[in-house]
């Protein structure tokens, strides 16, 4: 998932991201528990659920999702993302295809094509796609991987969303009123020129009000302004394959979450490896584990979404793992169990709120 910012979370940030929702006519209930910041927010992928769960306890406290594999007002299909902003959760409902676990359409797939914001109590409040229909026209999506919150983009004042749209080769930002008013990518067109990409998963805005996009099927990470220039390329010296997400750290270096070849690699920005973890290593590991998701938390630990070894780990700098949700290459949805999880966040920690910019 992408577009947020490694920092402490003002809870003036929370409050106005809540301020924007409502503003724009939403209603939003009051917190499901009083406190959530410091557990776990995980996208279950093939669970067609999204959890919340406590680190200690490895117990849910909160969830989205019934199961089904028909999207629906309940219901999440291959959920690939989840973003916690005050009380409400953007989800991305991204579909399952043929043949995966959490469908039964062995045929035809499960496509859900939605990214929406629930309330803490379950409700949608906000939708854009619509369930179970592929498009690329107005109100449509193509397997959407990622989204974020924002509050401001550059060039574009008031709360917006943007979405890694990932069937339709395109990068959107969506305001509340569901008008797409800014994009980069060509529509249904995937390449490696300029405006194009090839299966993008993951977009972030950074403090710059630059754009920072996992390519994932380009095995790269591109960095442009809002204009659409393309400023940097991220490839770990040609090594990268399957850039499935990327973030900036703090101190100017790239996170990247190289899932083709197992592993989370850190990047200067020369464009050389500082560190980095590969999953497959473990004792037990599925032999291609491909992890999806990977964020470097506050305490300087890295969370990752450990996806065919079905579980999500937090390591420190010296690989040393201090917390696993999940058994590892065992999938299941009982007790401390995932099924290809796709995405997970420490809440309060990594957020996909970033602060007001200005034009680049």
């Amino acid at each position: 998932m992408a577009l947020f910012q490694l920092r402490p979370v003002p809870s003036r940030l929370a409050l106005a991201a809540a301020s924007a929702i409502a503003l724009a006519g939403l209603a939003v209930s009051p917190p499901a528990h009083a406190q959530s910041e410091g557990n776990i927010l995980i996208a279950d992928q093939f669970n067609n659920r999204v959890v919340e769960i406590n680190p200690a306890t490895h117990r849910v406290l909160w969830k989205f999702g019934n199961g089904s594999d028909v999207p629906g007002p309940h219901s999440i299909v291959g959920v690939n993302d989840a973003e916690r902003f005050g009380p409400l959760t953007l989800l991305s409902g991204t579909g399952t295809p043929p043949g995966f676990p959490g469908c039964s359409d062995v045929m035809n797939g499960c496509p859900d094509n939605r990214v929406f914001i629930v309330e803490p109590g379950g409700n949608i409040i906000w939708q854009y796609g619509q369930a179970g229909v592929t498009g690329a026209g107005p109100n449509q999506l193509n397997t959407p991987v990622h989204s974020i919150f924002l509050i401001n983009f550059p060039g574009h004042a008031g709360p917006h969303v943007l979405i890694t749209d990932q069937g339709n080769q395109r990068i959107i930002l969506v305001n509340l009123g569901h008008q797409i008013v800014w994009q980069y990518g060509t529509t249904g067109v995937a390449g490696n020129g300029p405006n194009q990409l090839s299966n993008p998963n993951s977009a972030e805005v950074l403090t710059n009000g630059h754009v920072l996009i996992a390519d994932e099927n380009n095995n790269r990470v591109i960095e442009i302004t809002t204009r659409g220039q393309l400023l940097k390329t991220f490839t770990d010296q040609g090594t990268v394959s399957g850039a499935a997400f990327a973030s900036r750290l703090p101190n100017g270096d790239t996170l990247i979450t190289d899932s083709n070849n197992n592993r989370i690699v850190e990047v200067n920005g020369s464009d050389h490896t500082v560190w980095q973890y590969i999953t497959s290593n473990a004792p037990g590991s599925n032999p291609a584990p491909l992890p999806t998701r990977a964020v470097r938390l506050r305490n300087g630990n890295t969370l990752i979404s450990d996806q065919f070894n079905d579980r999500v780990i937090e390591i420190t700098h010296g690989g040393k793992i201090v917390f696993q949700q999940g058994t590892i290459n065992a999938p299941g949805s009982g007790f401390n169990q995932l099924n290809g999880p796709y995405d997970a966040k420490v809440i309060g920690d990594f957020t996909g709120l970033t602060p007001p910019f200005g034009t680049d």
